[in-house]
C-alpha cells in the first residue's frame, strides 16, 4: 500500500513539471524565417577611397568617430533572399531569364574599412538581422585577393553561422558582376555558382575545395591553399579558368584551366575527366583521348640536405576521337604510339605545374605535408616554419614517371 502512495506521488510531481514547463522554457528566443535577412551569397571588392570615404559619411554611424584602420576601404555586395519569392518545387514560378535576379533575390552593396565594418554598415540599412546560416558562396575579387584575405578569413572563420561546406572563390576583374548574374539555368543566383564547383567535382573537373578545406590548408606548416578561379561570360555562364594559389592569406598566381587537371593527377585525385590531343606524327595523326581513372604515389628522401620527391602516376585513357583514316586504331604498336606520345606530354605538363609553384613559393600540393610525416627529425632540426619551408620548397627536386594505358577505344575500332 505504501508503495502504491508512492507512485502516486510520483506520477503527479511528473504531471505538474509536464504542465509547469511550457511556461519556464518556451520558445522566448525565438526568430521566425521573415524576420531574418538572409544572406546567400557575399562578393568583396577593393573600393575608390574618395568616393566610398562620401560614401561612408552618409550611412556609417561610427564615421569620424572612432580611428580606422589604414589599409584601403573594401565594397560589400550581398544576395539576400526575398521571403516567399524562392520557387519550392519544379511547378512554381518565378525562375530562369534575364529578370530571375529581381524576382528571388535582392543585391545590395555597402562600403566599410573592414569586412566587419561593413556588414555593420550594411545592418543599418537593412530592417532584419542579417543571417549567415544559408551562405553558400563568398566570391573575391582578384584585386583584393592578391592584397590579402587576412580580415575576411578571421571574419568569416569567427563567425559560428558559416557553414564550412560554403565555397569561396576568386573573380577575375569585378567580384560584384558574379552576384548581378541572372543565369537562365538557376532561379537562385548564388546556387549556379555553388552547382558550377560542385558538378565540376563529379565530373573530375575540379577538386574538392570547400572554405573549410581552404582554411585548414593554410593552416598547414607545409601546405598552402588555393581556390577556383572564375570569371563570368556573356551569356551570364561562369567559367572555371584555373586555381588561384596563395603563400599564406596572400594570392600569388593562377593556373590555366587545364593545369587544374595537373593538380588532380599529381593527388591522384578521381574520377578523371579532362580530355586532350594526341599528336602522332603530323597534323593528321591526331587522336583526342579522355583520362578515366588515375592513382598516383609520391616518396621523399632527402639528397644534399634537400628533399627529393619522386611521383609515380597511373592514368588510364579512353580514345575518343580520330581525325584521320592514317590512324589505325586497332593496331596494338598505334596504341602503344598514343600512350608513350601522351606519357612524354604528361611529363612535362606535370613538371611545369610543379615549377611554376615552386617559382612562387607556394606549395599547394601539400608536399610540406609529406615532409613532415615521414621525415620528422629533418622537419624539427631543418625547416621548423612555414616560412622556411616557403623557401626550401623552391629549391625541392622532383622525378615525375607517368605509366598510361589504353582501355577503351569505342564502338568502332576502324
Amino acid at each position: 500500500m505504501q508503495t502504491i502512495r508512492k507512485w502516486i506521488k510520483l506520477i503527479k510531481m511528473v504531471c505538474v513539471l509536464i504542465m509547469v514547463t511550457p511556461f519556464l522554457t518556451g520558445c522566448w528566443d525565438r526568430l521566425e524565417i521573415e524576420e531574418r535577412a538572409v544572406v546567400l551569397g557575399v562578393s568583396i571588392d577593393k573600393a575608390n577611397t574618395e568616393k566610398a570615404e562620401k560614401e561612408e559619411d552618409e550611412i556609417s554611424h561610427l564615421h569620424g568617430t572612432f580611428p580606422t584602420p589604414d589599409k584601403g576601404m573594401i565594397r560589400v555586395a550581398v544576395q539576400i533572399a526575398l521571403p516567399g519569392r524562392i520557387p519550392l518545387g519544379p511547378g512554381e514560378s518565378g525562375g530562369g531569364g534575364g529578370g530571375s535576379v529581381g524576382k528571388t533575390v535582392w543585391v545590395i552593396d555597402v562600403v566599410g574599412h573592414s569586412l566587419n565594418d561593413a556588414f555593420m554598415n550594411l545592418q543599418q540599412q537593412v530592417s532584419s538581422k542579417l543571417f549567415f546560416g544559408h551562405l553558400r558562396v563568398i566570391v573575391i575579387s582578384e584585386a583584393v585577393a592578391r592584397n590579402g584575405l587576412d580580415n575576411i578569413n578571421d571574419y568569416f572563420r569567427r563567425n559560428s553561422e558559416v557553414r564550412r561546406m560554403a565555397w569561396m572563390m576568386v573573380a577575375k576583374g569585378q567580384a560584384r558582376k558574379l552576384m548581378l548574374a541572372a543565369p537562365p539555368l538557376e532561379r537562385v543566383p548564388t546556387l549556379y555558382l555553388m552547382s558550377t564547383l560542385d558538378q565540376g567535382i563529379r565530373m573530375g573537373k575540379f577538386p574538392k575545395d570547400y572554405i573549410g578545406i581552404f582554411w585548414s590548408n593554410v593552416s598547414k606548416k607545409g601546405q598552402e591553399g588555393f581556390l577556383p578561379y572564375v570569371d563570368i561570360k556573356k551569356e551570364q555562364n561562369v567559367e572555371i579558368k584555373g586555381l588561384a594559389y596563395f603563400v599564406g592569406d596572400q594570392m600569388v598566381g593562377v593556373t590555366k584551366p587545364l593545369e587544374i587537371a595537373g593538380y588532380l593527377g599529381i593527388k591522384g585525385i578521381n574520377p578523371a575527366g579532362y580530355r586532350v590531343f594526341v599528336q602522332l606524327g603530323n597534323k593528321g595523326q591526331t587522336v583526342m583521348t579522355t583520362a578515366t581513372h588515375r592513382r598516383a604515389k609520391i616518396r621523399v628522401q632527402i639528397k644534399d640536405d634537400i628533399p627529393h620527391f619522386t611521383i609515380d602516376m597511373g592514368i588510364e585513357l579512353n580514345v575518343e576521337g580520330k581525325f584521320s583514316d592514317e590512324v589505325q586504331i586497332n593496331n596494338p604498336d598505334v596504341l602503344r604510339m598514343i600512350e608513350e606520345k601522351q606519357r612524354e606530354d604528361a611529363v612535362k605538363s606535370y613538371s611545369k605545374v610543379i615549377k611554376d609553384s615552386q617559382a612562387k613559393g607556394s606549395d599547394y600540393f601539400g608536399f610540406g605535408e609529406i615532409v613532415r610525416a615521414k621525415k620528422p627529425h629533418y622537419w624539427n632540426k631543418r625547416i621548423k616554419t612555414a616560412e622556411e619551408w616557403s623557401k626550401m620548397y623552391q629549391n625541392c627536386t622532383f622525378e615525375v614517371k607517368v605509366a598510361l594505358k589504353v582501355r577503351r577505344v569505342g564502338m568502332k575500332a576502324v
